[in-house]
């Protein structure tokens, strides 16, 4: 590798108009002192809010000395002055470095500089940054905190980091977790079609468990990760449901009115079709099986059309599709049990009744829910009903409330910053943030969000990367060799045509008879092809129909019924992106 390539580059997005450019520029100062010869630091000057221009004229003026190979020094002089900058002011900043005034001031007049300004702004926001000033390192924005040592370390850190960025860059990929789920269910079907098929029977098979004094409680590695783990996936299925309902897409009725009826539209039709297709046959108990729509894998692949598929559709067919798994929920909480042990789920009543006090006394910490809600899923499951529910149940009573003011918040952690700095100024020997004000800070940064979104966010990647791949990878691994599929009989049918026909014809004829009676209307951004496409994607069942599938047949028909979910899934997806490649014309954004 040579010597270039080796380069870290540290890019600091600014502008005139932040009054912390000067403290970020001395600490960076300090940082490069630092640092070894192979780092290579520059400055982008933006633009400043267009309201602003003086400062418009300060970036104009830096850019003009750039010109002349005097942009350190203007720079140095520009964020030495108070913020209200004039013309008069940066002519004589220009003279005291010895620029050339003619040359400065054709510089200054050019509309090329503005252009540089506005190209500069436009490279930082491609970079992730959602505000000004901002630095990068090799590409990727700095979210740590604005320390000498933090930075220091980040900046040796980012040495040889090529494969650790790539990793970066694949979990923030919006198609990732759909990526990881295909991966895996390939990798299953190797395993169970080749000679590793006794190695994937036994690790599934494998039982562990606990024992509590004479009492042991065991299973396969294969129901934890269906049973166990997959209940919270469930848990967050049910947060995300909640704060739908509670303040996204679902909170209004008008808002929420079309993608519900697409949603209920797509859960009839297939039912329909699989029942009357195996009506009074061995395979009507499955009948739930094709309603739903498997969230990571219909969005992840509407994230590889890019810009194709306008936001609209997307946000369209998110509320749709967690109105959907509301309803397959329900389903598997309803029909889906294995017998009901009374006892168990008498105590499972007595744990949600307490969970719901700790509720009503708006205990927002999510820790005594997550405690009790493992206790709820011990009983549930012994209970015999679907041990996942506990995940949804969970998610329901985590107590909620809006986010704080960010106003109000933001005066406070000012206060308290500038009290801790000039305490810090007092003392002779300076020993960080005083522990009361670290925790008041804590508590302001915290009631930004309401109260399960840290733990939203802090599941979502263990369920995309993590619990649904294994999910995927024990539930897939079906024996392909000497398996006599029969596509027209009646499971296989009502599986394959409730997925690829009932449910677009559902939803688009459900929100077409809605748009048409006034009952709903659908955005002026998107275009009925465009929701047939969606309507096809919303028919990858997956996951969501393999949940349903394990708790409706047994072994023998099982597997069979899974191989039909992956060819009617693998159909639908197809279609579904074939329409929307064609009817969504990439969007510029130029």
């Amino acid at each position: 590798m040579s010597k270039k390539n080796k380069k870290i580059k540290i890019v600091a997005y600014v502008n005139f108009k932040n009054r912390r450019t000067h403290t970020g520029h001395e600490i960076l100062q300090r940082v490069l002192k630092r640092v070894d010869s192979d780092v290579v630091f520059e400055y982008k000057i933006c633009s400043p809010p267009e309201d602003d221009e003086n400062a418009h004229l300060a970036a104009k003026s830096a850019l003009a000395a750039k010109n002349q190979g005097q942009f350190n020094a203007m720079f140095e002089m520009l964020i030495e002055q108070d913020i209200t900058y004039s013309e008069h002011g940066i002519l004589s900043m220009a003279q005291n470095i010895g620029l050339d005034m003619d040359q400065f001031q054709v510089a200054m007049d050019s509309t090329k500089l503005d252009d540089d300004l506005k190209n500069n702004g436009s490279e930082a926001q491609n970079t992730g940054a959602d505000f000004i000033p901002i630095l990068t390192i090799n590409g990727q924005v700095y979210k740590g905190a604005w320390d000498e040592q933090a930075l220091l370390e980040a900046v040796k850190k980012s040495r040889g980091r090529h494969i650790q960025i790539a990793i970066d860059k694949f979990f923030t990929w919006a198609a990732s977790a759909a990526f990881t789920l295909l991966i895996a269910t390939v990798a299953a079907l190797v395993f169970s079609n080749s000679g590793l098929q006794e190695t994937y029977r036994e690790i599934q098979q494998f039982n562990f468990g606990f024992v509590f004094d004479k009492t042991a409680f065991k299973l396969s590695f294969g129901t934890w990760v269906n049973d166990g783990l997959m209940t919270i996936f469930f848990l967050l299925i049910g947060l995300e449901i909640k704060r739908e309902i509670l303040y996204g897409e679902l909170s209004d009725l008008k808002r929420a009115a079309m993608p519900v009826v697409g949603a209920i539209g797509g859960m009839i039709m297939p039912v329909a079709i699989y029942f009357l297709i195996n009506i009074d046959g061995p395979g009507a108990h499955g009948w739930g099986i094709p309603m739903a729509t498997d969230i990571a894998f219909t969005l992840g692949l509407m994230a590889l059309l890019g810009s194709r598929v306008p936001l609209s559709l997307k946000v369209f067919i998110s509320a749709l599709a967690v109105a959907d798994d509301l309803g397959a929920i329900l389903v598997i909480a309803i029909f889906y049990g294995h017998g009901f042990h009374f006892e168990p789920f008498f105590s499972a009543i007595i744990v949600l009744t307490l969970m719901a006090l700790f509720n009503y006394l708006r205990i927002y910490s999510v820790t005594p829910y997550i405690v009790l809600g493992t206790a709820l899923w011990f009983l549930i499951y012994t209970s015999g009903l679907h041990a996942t529910i506990a995940g949804v149940l969970t998610a329901a009573i985590i107590p909620s409330r809006r986010s704080g003011d960010l106003m109000g918040v933001a005066t406070q952690t000012s206060i308290v910053f500038e009290n801790e700095i000039a305490h810090a100024n007092n003392q002779k020997y300076h020993s960080g943030i005083r522990s009361g004000s670290l925790r008041m800070l804590q508590n302001a940064v915290q009631r930004l969000r309401e109260p399960s979104y840290y733990l939203e966010h802090g599941l979502e990647k263990w369920v995309n990367f993590l619990i649904l791949p294994l999910f995927a990878f024990f539930n897939t691994g079906i024996l392909l060799a000497g398996t006599n599929i029969n596509i027209i009989q009646p499971i296989n049918l009502g599986i394959i045509l409730g997925l690829c026909v009932g449910k677009p014809l559902g939803i688009v004829g459900a929100c077409w008879l809605a748009d048409k009676t006034g009952i709903a209307k659908l955005s002026a951004e998107i275009t009925w092809p465009q929701i047939c496409g969606g309507g096809f994607l919303a028919g990858i069942g997956f996951t969501m129909s393999i949940v349903v599938a394990g708790a409706a047949f047994d072994a023998s028909t099982l597997d069979v019924a899974k191989i039909s979910i992956l060819i009617s899934s693998t159909i639908a997806a197809l279609i579904g992106l074939t329409i929307l490649y064609f009817s969504s014309p990439k969007i510029s954004y130029s």
